[in-house]
This record gives C-alpha cells, sequence and structure tokens, in this order.
C-alpha cells in the first residue's frame, strides 16, 4: 500500500478553534448573551454578563456575519452652474430673470439653479411649437420615425451619464435609474419610432370611404389620422426621464408638437434630453422644455394655443387641471395617484409573493402611483407572510443612492419626508402596529426613511385609505376571494393592482373582477411600452402605452 495511503495511527496534535468573519450558520448564543439584527441584517452576539445597567463587559464578542464594500458610482457627470429653457431649439434664459435651486435629496448640496418659468416663456414655447407644427405633422410617418430612432440610440449611447444624473436629482439608487428607468426610456422611443408611419393600421377604420380610392398614395394619406397640434406634458419628479419617454414619443409620433414642463425638483434629466435633441438634430420648435414649479404648469394649462394637456401627478392637482379645462376645446388625459391592492391568497408561493410585495411598495423608495401600498393576505397564512416580509425587510440596504449595493434611496424632498413621516404618526396614534426592522444607519445629510409596514390596520385607518407616496405598507387580512374583493375595491382610486396564486382560474376570476387600470398575476411592477397602462375613478382616465396610447394623440 502506497504511503500516502496508509492509515494515520498517530493522533492529531491539538489545535485551536478557527476564527471567521463568515459563518454559514449563525450558532445558537450561549445563555446570557443574545443574538440581535444589526443593519443590513447582519447577525452580532453580544455578552449580556456585563453590569446591570448594560455596560459593555471586556468580553463583548466582535460581530460576525457579512458586510458590504462600498461601492459608488464612478462616472462624474457634468451639471452646468445655471440652466434656462429650452426653446425653439436652444436654451434661453427665463425673461424675469428668475431662478431656483434643485439640489441632490441624497446629501442637499445644491446642484444647479434652473430657470423659473413665467407666462411669457410659456407663451414663447407654445408659439415655437404652432410655428413648427406644420412641417413637422406633413413630414412622412417614415421620417419622423427616423428622429425617434435617432433619440432612442443616443440615449443608449449616453445610458450611463443619465443614470448617474437621474440619481443625483431624484435621490432613486443608480441599480434604479441604470437597469430599469433608462432601459424603458430608450425602449419606449424605439417602440413608437415603430408607429410612425403605422398610424393607418393603429386606426384601420379612418378615412371612410376614402379607403376605397383608387389612387393608393391618396388613399394612405387619406386613411393616416391627423395629429391633434401642441400638446402641453406636465410630468412629476418620481420618474422623470422615464415620464418624459411616456409622453414625448407617442405625441411625436403622431406629428404633433410639445411644450413639456418637468418637475421642479427633477429638471435636469430633461434638460439633458434637450441637449439630444439638439445633437440628434430634431428640428426646432418640435419639443420645447420650459421648467418651473405649479405656477408654470398652471400657465401651460391656461394657455389658448394648447390643444391637449396631458398630465401625471396627485390626484389633487389633476382634479384642478380637470375643471380649468372643462368647457374648452382642450383634450385631456390624467395618469393620477393610487392605492392598489396586492392580494395574497394562501394557495400562493410565499417567498415569491414576499419579493412582489417587497417590489410593489419599496421599490423606488415608495414614489410609484401604482405602489401596492395595501396588502390584503389570507389570515390562515398571514403570521407567515409577516415573518418573512420582517425578515427580507431586514435584508434591504438604505443609503446612499449612488453606491451600487443600496436598495432604497434617498426622499425626493424634505417636503416629501416631511409627509410620510406625518402618515406614520397618523397609523401609530389611530392603533395600528408599526414594524420598522430595518437596521440600516441613516446617512446624517439628506432625506432618509427606513422601509416598514403597518399591521392591525382598519379600512377605515388613514393609512389604508389615502396615498402615502412613501415606503409604508398596510398588511390586512381576509378570509374569503368575496371579502378580498370587497375590501381591495374599497376605494376611490384604481390604478393598478396584484394578485398571487398557484391557480389559474382563481387569477382570472379575481382580476376581472378588480376595478383597477393594470393587474399583474404573480407578479408587480412591471411595464413594457406596448402595455397601455392607466386608471379608473379618481387615478385619472386615457391610456399610455402600447396602440392604445396613440389613441390620445390623433384627432378621430
Amino acid at each position: 500500500m502506497p504511503a500516502r495511503a496508509a492509515k494515520r495511527t498517530k493522533p492529531r496534535a491539538s489545535r485551536p478553534p478557527l476564527t471567521s468573519t463568515k459563518a454559514a450558520k449563525p450558532a445558537t448564543p450561549p445563555k446570557g448573551e443574545t443574538v440581535r439584527a444589526t443593519s443590513n441584517g447582519r447577525l452580532s452576539g453580544a455578552a449580556s454578563h456585563g453590569s446591570a445597567n448594560g455596560t459593555p463587559s471586556p468580553a463583548k464578542r466582535k460581530p460576525v456575519g457579512w458586510d458590504y464594500a462600498p461601492a459608488p458610482e464612478s462616472v462624474k457627470v457634468e451639471i452646468k452652474p445655471r440652466y434656462g429653457h429650452f426653446i425653439n431649439g436652444r436654451f434661453v434664459d427665463p425673461s424675469d430673470r428668475s431662478h431656483f435651486q434643485t439640489i441632490n435629496p441624497a446629501n442637499e448640496r445644491v446642484l444647479s439653479e434652473i430657470a423659473q418659468g413665467s407666462g411669457a416663456d410659456v407663451d414663447a414655447a407654445v408659439r415655437s411649437a404652432t410655428d413648427a407644427l406644420p412641417a413637422w405633422s406633413s413630414l412622412s410617418g417614415k421620417e419622423r420615425g427616423k428622429y425617434l430612432y435617432r433619440i432612442a440610440r443616443r440615449i443608449q449611447e449616453r445610458a450611463r451619464e443619465l443614470a448617474v444624473l437621474e440619481t443625483m436629482d431624484g435621490g432613486k439608487t443608480i441599480k434604479e435609474s441604470r437597469d430599469v428607468d433608462i432601459p424603458l426610456v430608450a425602449a419606449h422611443f424605439f417602440y413608437h419610432a415603430g408607429w410612425a408611419d403605422k398610424l393607418q393600421y393603429a386606426f384601420p377604420g379612418f378615412g371612410g370611404t376614402a379607403l376605397q380610392s383608387g389612387d393608393p398614395s391618396a388613399r394612405l394619406r387619406r386613411a393616416v389620422p391627423p395629429p391633434i397640434g401642441v400638446c402641453g406634458q406636465i410630468i412629476p419628479w418620481n420618474f422623470p426621464l422615464l415620464m418624459a419617454a411616456w409622453k414625448l414619443a407617442p405625441a411625436l409620433a403622431c406629428g404633433n408638437t410639445v411644450v413639456l414642463k418637468p418637475a421642479e425638483t427633477t429638471s435636469l434629466t430633461a434638460l439633458r434630453l434637450a441637449e439630444i435633441f439638439e445633437e440628434v438634430g430634431l428640428p426646432n420648435g418640435v419639443v420645447n422644455i420650459v421648467t418651473g414649479d405649479g405656477r408654470t404648469g398652471a400657465a401651460i394649462v391656461d394657455h389658448p394655443g394648447i390643444h391637449k394637456i396631458a398630465f401625471t401627478g396627485s390626484t389633487e392637482v389633476g382634479k384642478r387641471i380637470a375643471r380649468a379645462v372643462a368647457g374648452t376645446s382642450k383634450r385631456l388625459t390624467l395618469e393620477l395617484g393610487g392605492k392598489s391592492p396586492n392580494i395574497i391568497f394562501e394557495d400562493a408561493s410565499i417567498d415569491q409573493a414576499i419579493e412582489g410585495i417587497i417590489e410593489g411598495i419599496y421599490f423606488n423608495q415608495g414614489h410609484v402611483c401604482c405602489a401596492g401600498s395595501r396588502l390584503f393576505v389570507q389570515e390562515s397564512i398571514l403570521d407567515t407572510v409577516r415573518k418573512k416580509l420582517s425578515h427580507r425587510l431586514k435584508s434591504l440596504r438604505v443609503g446612499d443612492p449612488l453606491d451600487k449595493n443600496t436598495d432604497i434611496g434617498a426622499i425626493n424632498s424634505a417636503s416629501q419626508l416631511s409627509i410620510i413621516n406625518k402618515y406614520i404618526e397618523a397609523g401609530k396614534r389611530e392603533g395600528a402596529k408599526l414594524h420598522e426592522v430595518n437596521g440600516s444607519p441613516l446617512p446624517s445629510k439628506g432625506y432618509y426613511c427606513r422601509p416598514s409596514f403597518f399591521t392591525d390596520v382598519q379600512p377605515s385607518h388613514t393609512i389604508a385609505r389615502e396615498e402615502i407616496f412613501g415606503p409604508v405598507l398596510a398588511v390586512m387580512s381576509f378570509r374569503t376571494p368575496e371579502e378580498a374583493l370587497t375590501r381591495a375595491n374599497n376605494t376611490p382610486y384604481g390604478l393598478a393592482a396584484g394578485v398571487w396564486t398557484d391557480k389559474g382560474s382563481k387569477i382570472f376570476q379575481i382580476a376581472s373582477k378588480l376595478r383597477a387600470g393594470v393587474v399583474w398575476c404573480n407578479t408587480y411592477n412591471r411595464f413594457d411600452p406596448a402595455s397601455p397602462f392607466g386608471g379608473y375613478k379618481e387615478s385619472g382616465f386615457g391610456r399610455e402605452g402600447g396602440m392604445q396610447g396613440l389613441r390620445a394623440y390623433v384627432s378621430i
């Protein structure tokens, strides 16, 4: 037998135990010692045999577990100290020379100064769009599509720069800007570029008897519906560049010209998009961008030269716009707030559903109009879901949005953080139980909110009825499918909903009875340019995306 295979008869020498910062499975703590969750869900052991008042003893153990090394985004984005409006193909100063500061919500540092739009600025933008309309609308769909393709390709080429700028200006995490927002922005321009020369197929009945014309070219021209005209578009701060793409791409594909107003706290990526319009040679006046606060938006809504208003934002502002437009010839589409239900049945894949809950409410710090902010869990699995949700919530990393490890970034503004905190206090005051299990240390500067959820929530509680627009979840239970439907539909909103079950028949049965514009089944917050999005009731009307989204930008 070879020596290397011989059986060892000599006993091994005694070795001291090896120590490691990595532990495959945490050991049960000895008597008198507690194990607690630290930030990011890591475990640490602490001996409790110190003094009675909790003073650490020399025997205190060091924390064990994994840690994340910082992974900051290395791209440096150039930001000008001051920006004007983009009118008639060039940047211009505001008429009254008024500017306001835009800050990085992650550290409260000033990024730049943004022009405050006045009535005169809006009037100049509308005149520019009006002048550009005849030439742009008379272009063939094929030629308009070429411009949209160029815009999409240039967005892809500058994707990393745009992602960093979106994160700095809005507070969302870099991995969301990089992996979700910017790819979808390019996708919307690509998708609508393809529709630009196919509008006669989107609306095949348009033209009536002209479709029987013997002249193929005349027949084609008569069959294409004309654009509405000059569109005023007002977008929110939660998805600044994506909302711009949702509105600009279909409007341009259908031959309209646009006056766009971004949110006052997140104007930088819209202005960077204007630079892309310059680079691709988009004709002057086709897209005009006027920055400012609500006064600028009101000037756009009230301007007589605007033919259509598209607004995404709060229900309160949407109602004011609807009243202002009523009695005029202006077209209107509204995508407003929501209090969307996320329903989990006992036969669902619970671990999969937990990820859907996280995606539904904590994505983008809860700054999502269709966030699944009301969770309905069948009673038989309520305790299981609560425990698994608590465990998963501990693992989320809250902090610097430009760090690639971060799961939850900064709240968009101090005012929004104040609103979220007000709702949290209301929930506690009305008797709901707050679970704030995430232990991430929050940065000393910036606007941050730990993700949390409430249990023991009643349908009458404020947190169950009103849109919070933050990382706060209201958990409720149900016994039967009928009760789940009754509770889910008991809301003035109707934007989105989620259903989790392993039974296909139950999915179709429940989804068909939910009064919501979008129903996700065994998933949540999935978007595609080809899929129409919009709501019912106080969540607005009209659709954006898909062939249905084109309808709002043609005159038929």
